[in-house]
């Protein structure tokens, strides 16, 4: 076998592994995500965060092991994953009607 053959055998297998890469995605029925919905998302843990944000400004955590900037800045984090996970799994209708806007907004370009 020379180098020619071997060159056109990957070229095949690559097409091969190709078609079946291809055919994986429809027949998973997988759709990519929608990126107006992903930032209406978005948008609403940032609103969820502002508004959780004075629920835990009560909190006072003293002992050997807490406070200082390290926790401000774990808190500030801890926060913002909560307010992901709350507009992940269904919010509070801000993503909804931010998402219906947006729709809106295209069709009128």
């Amino acid at each position: 076998m020379d180098i020619t053959d071997t060159t056109s055998l990957i070229s095949a297998k690559a097409l091969q592994l190709t078609a079946r890469a291809g055919q994986a995605k429809t027949t998973t029925g997988v759709t990519p995500p929608d990126p107006a919905r992903e930032a209406a998302k978005e948008f609403e843990a940032m609103i969820l965060g502002v508004m959780l944000e004075p629920m835990f400004q009560g909190i006072k955590s003293d002992g050997p092991l807490g406070g200082g900037q390290s926790e401000k800045v774990f808190r500030s984090m801890l926060i913002q994953e909560y307010a992901k996970s709350i507009s992940n799994s269904g919010g509070i209708g801000v993503a909804d009607a931010v998402y219906t806007e947006m729709l809106k907004m295209q069709e009128l370009k």
